[in-house]
């Protein structure tokens, strides 16, 4: 094995050490794996390959292992739902694998073990025409055969391997075949032979407590002689410091060892400390074979009507579901496609992972493991369960192989109905740590994990209940609609509530499946496949923000940045075990130039003061005496281990005050009066090269025209948006200074807008405050009409760079953001998915430069909090009603309040307060905020 796979492999197993035989004539035996596959999808082998039916059926060719055959271009593509259409084919072809090997003749009087560590799903094994063992049901699963007394050492050796994608177990095939995903077959996974010497472990458990208690269950594989001793010792993973050893006599073929160690560093996902379990088989002075185990010390507590406690504190699952999936190459994944998984959940600030539904990679485990998660590891089981012949081997094979995974605090036993209550029993029978085993959707082992509640679902059940409760999935993702939507609201309720765990979103990424048969396109099955944060290629959609600003472990709690404020805020400590001074808060007063790039007036880096989990603590700001020079204060919170948590930002000033200074009144040196031209009613009034023309009866401004060119920018029609508002009169005056102000009055709303044209050129909209009542509006505001053909882009002065809904208003920041013109359609535009999305709504409007194929059409708010909406988004033709919120029916439009937007499975007035429709209780003598805004064409 080249030393260079080896420094990039953390193993589960890693057997290193030399071993000799009790004939001390024999030479020294090393334990050795061979990979007769590659390591994974990036980095595979060829082999001989046939495959029954569908695509290039009968031909004997090659094939890459490890890889799924439909994504190699062979077989029939199925989705799982697929078996209940009786117009669509189902895949159900056998895969013939071979190749030849060869072994060294050394194997000779050692015993050879081949592994699969995935197949898909009935596998038979052959070794030189004889058969490996029993048919292997279940396609998510490690399996192995002793093979010793088939091959032929120092000779060409034939594997053979007949790979059914539909299993002669109906109960496998309802829980791995007919389920809500993607549906492969094949060797997708490594294969490899182990070579052990005739004395050597069959199996080493490890439970370590956080306290230091260690204890551990070695099984030997039966070879035992007089004599036989067992060297153990406990070193730190990182710097090989030895933590202590012992020595103990065999008197039979397993034993417990243990042993408590006072300086044991804990691991958790914030300190993921990793520890290093040497196990040597000794006959007097001669090593006959050696095992490392890596292990992390951390205790699981379930307690009941109480939480989860890691380590003894009660814990908070921030998680998400997670399939083993790749666009490209299906199941089969590689080293990055894990690491880009894992770094991106915890540049979400997520501390947990779900594997839905089904084991996962070796590798990915051992990735949890040294980076930082929790994992709740899941026996496969979509809606149907495994039966009790094939299911409790399924759940041996599961535990055997992720037991000593300190990263796996939890395992599922199936989901959503797919399981046997039976099967259990082989969970607490394997694991001699005993953790937890949660039924997903079951209130069951005293926590509630109900899939997909409403907010404040439920009686006795989830936050009304008396059980610990942890939504297993919540906020069903489909297009832009759920995950970060909502999440602050069922957040607050869940945190809030002692009883609360936590939770997992449904679901990490996009799984829109590569078709190179349909095309090349990006296949989700109609809205079938999971649609997630982020798109099938990691594209970060808008809740990715949100969720990394609701789920940072320090808070920067809301302040009001007035010309008062002291520099004091709150910073609350939400990690787990860590003290809020092992982290750090980087400030910055920016200042605006026009549309250029900030600049930086003032910063500085504080150190964060002492305070507990769970406690807030005043953090003085070090803000020079001129710090109101600037127009925007940001605030980065750096974590534990330097990591960006979230960069807050707040403006210092208000619209009307930022957009004068920073932009300038846009006053011009007027060259001849204003004129006015009154004609069919219509009113024209033209200041030099400008001319606006008003349609009287209609009540809008109708037309703007620069050096007799028509501009694609101007009123709707429509106006008003959000409310019927009915049109009372027009007028129109002339001001002393020259101006001419055009009246409209409306019933109920506005009561009054009046347009002001300047003889230089400027012209300003003033809309009078709501003053009447208006309840469950989804939108209130005045829209104009754009050619969309005509649009580049946008850039803004406001939150951003990601559109928002009432429900998603976390996650965007204070700044100068630009984006270029695109039509996206979230989660579903997968051959050109371009973030963030051009069109809806967005949030704190300061100033807005329109960039048109023509001159660019610039305007400046005065009104605090104001939204502005860019076109309508084109909704897929399978979005539900929940993610298909309403919007103006003018092109952009400038607003008071936006609608908020649900999930595949619930409508938005059911996501919890901030999901409400809004509502005016406005009176008449209330002064308001009209919207006032400035326009200039350019």
């Amino acid at each position: 094995m080249p030393q260079t796979f080896l420094r990039r492999s953390i193993l589960l197993v890693s057997l290193f050490l030399s071993c000799t035989f009790i004939s001390k004539a024999q030479e020294h035996s090393k334990y050795r794996r061979i990979y007769l596959s590659g390591v994974d999808a990036s980095k595979t082998k060829s082999w001989d390959f046939k495959v029954s039916d569908g695509r290039r059926a009968g031909e004997w060719t090659k094939i890459a292992v490890p890889s799924n055959w439909e994504m190699q271009g062979f077989g029939t593509i199925n989705y799982g739902h697929d078996h209940r259409n009786p117009d669509i084919p189902l895949g159900k072809e056998t895969g013939e694998y071979r190749l030849t090997f060869t072994l060294p003749k050394s194997v000779k009087d050692h015993v050879v073990r081949i592994v699969f560590e995935g197949a898909m799903t009935d596998t038979k094994v052959k070794i030189n025409g004889e058969s490996a063992g029993e048919t292997h049901q279940g396609g998510f699963q490690s399996f192995g055969y002793d093979i010793t007394e088939l091959i032929k050492p120092g000779q060409e050796n034939i594997l053979e391997v007949a790979v059914a994608k539909r299993s002669s177990n109906t109960s496998v095939n309802k829980a791995e075949r007919e389920a809500d995903f993607w549906i492969f077959g094949g060797i997708y996974r490594p294969v490899y032979l182990e070579i052990f010497p005739q004395n050597h472990f069959e199996r080493i458990a490890i439970d370590a407590k956080a306290n230091g208690k260690f204890r551990s269950l070695i099984v030997l594989n039966g070879a035992i002689s007089d004599g036989l001793e067992i060297d153990w010792k406990i070193r730190d993973a990182k710097t090989k410091q030895l933590l202590g050893e012992e020595t103990v006599s065999v008197s039979g073929d397993s034993l417990w060892v243990e042993k408590a160690f006072t300086n044991a560093k804990q691991w958790s996902p914030e300190t993921p400390n990793l520890y290093l379990a040497e196990y040597s088989i000794r006959l007097a002075d001669d090593v006959l074979f050696s095992q490392t185990e890596r292990f992390g010390f951390r205790t699981v507590e379930l307690r009941p009507q109480d939480g989860i406690y890691i380590n003894g504190t009660k814990t908070i699952f921030k998680g998400v579901n997670r399939h083993s999936f790749h666009p490209k190459t299906g199941r089969a994944l590689s080293e990055a496609n894990h690491l880009e998984d894992i770094f991106l959940m915890k540049e979400m600030n997520m501390n947990a992972v779900r594997m839905s539904h089904y084991q996962p990679d070796a590798r990915f485990l051992e990735l949890c493991d040294s980076l930082g998660l929790y994992v709740l590891d899941e026996l496969t089981g979509w809606q149907d369960g495994y039966d009790t012949i094939v299911g409790p081997k399924l759940v041996k094979e599961l535990v055997l192989k992720d037991a000593n995974h300190p990263s796996v605090v939890i395992w599922n036993n199936g989901n959503e109905g797919g399981w046997d209550f039976f099967n259990e029993a082989g969970f607490h029978a394997f694991d001699i740590q005993d953790r937890p085993v949660l039924y997903p959707w079951l209130l069951k082992n005293d926590v509630d994990t109900h899939h997909y509640p409403s907010y404040k679902e439920g009686i006795q059940r989830l936050s009304n209940g008396s059980d610990i409760f942890m939504p297993t999935e919540v906020l069903h993702g489909l297009h832009d609609g759920g995950l970060g939507a909502g999440l602050e609201d069922f957040w607050n309720d869940y945190t809030h509530n002692p009883l609360g765990a936590g939770g997992f979103l449904w679901v990490f990424k996009d799984e829109a499946l590569y078709r190179e048969d349909k095309g090349g396109i990006y296949d989700s099955d109609g809205n079938h496949a999971p649609d997630g944060i982020l798109g099938p290629l990691g594209q970060k959609e808008g809740s990715f923000f949100t969720i990394k600003e609701i789920w940072s472990p320090v808070q920067v709690l809301p302040f009001a940045l007035t010309p008062e404020f002291d520099g004091i805020i709150q910073i609350q400590n939400l990690y787990q075990f860590a003290n809020l001074n092992q982290s750090q808060l980087v400030w910055e007063v920016k200042k605006l130039d026009r549309w250029g790039q900030p600049s930086t007036l003032y910063s500085g880096e504080i150190v964060l003061p002492d305070a507990l989990p769970g406690e807030t603590r005043l953090v003085e700001l070090p803000l020079p005496d001129r710090w109101e020079r600037g127009d925007y204060l940001n605030l980065k919170v750096l974590g534990i281990h330097g990591e960006e948590l979230y960069t807050w930002s707040n403006p210092i000033r208000r619209p009307q005050e930022m957009t004068d200074k920073v932009l300038g009144e846009y006053r011009r040196i007027a060259r001849s009066p204003l004129k006015l031209e009154e004609k069919d009613g219509l009113l024209s009034l033209e200041a030099g090269e400008r001319r606006f023309v008003f349609d009287m009866r209609g009540q809008y401004l109708r037309e703007i025209w620069l050096n007799d060119s028509l501009l694609s920018f101007a009123q709707s029609a429509q106006t008003i948006e959000g409310i019927d508002s009915q049109k009372i009169k027009s007028s129109y005056d002339w001001n002393s200074n020259g101006s001419v102000t055009v009246i409209f009055e409306f019933n109920p709303y506005p009561k009054r807008l009046e347009w002001t044209v300047f003889a230089d050129g400027r012209i300003k909209m003033s809309a009078t405050a709501p003053h009447s009542r208006f309840d469950e509006i989804d939108y209130l505001g005045i829209g104009f009409d754009v050619n969309e053909l005509k649009v580049k882009g946008v850039k803004w002065i406001g939150d951003g760079p990601y559109r928002v809904w009432q429900n998603r208003r976390k996650g965007v920041e204070f700044g100068i953001w630009e984006k270029a013109y695109n039509d996206t359609q979230t989660g579903y535009s997968f051959d050109k998915l371009e973030y963030p999305e051009f069109k809806g709504y967005h949030a704190n409007l300061y100033a807005l430069r329109l960039q048109l194929d023509g001159p660019d059409v610039i305007v400046r708010s005065e009104t605090p909090g104001l939204f502005f909406n860019l076109f309508k988004p084109t909704y897929p033709e399978d979005a539900t009603a929940g993610v298909k919120p309403p919007f103006p029916d003018s092109d952009i439009s400038f607003l008071y309040s936006i609608p908020a937007i649900g999930t595949k499975f619930h409508q938005a007035e059911e996501m919890g307060p901030q999901s409400q429709q809004g509502a005016s209780f406005a009176r008449p003598q209330d002064e308001g905020y009209p919207i006032v805004l400035w326009f200039d064409f350019n």
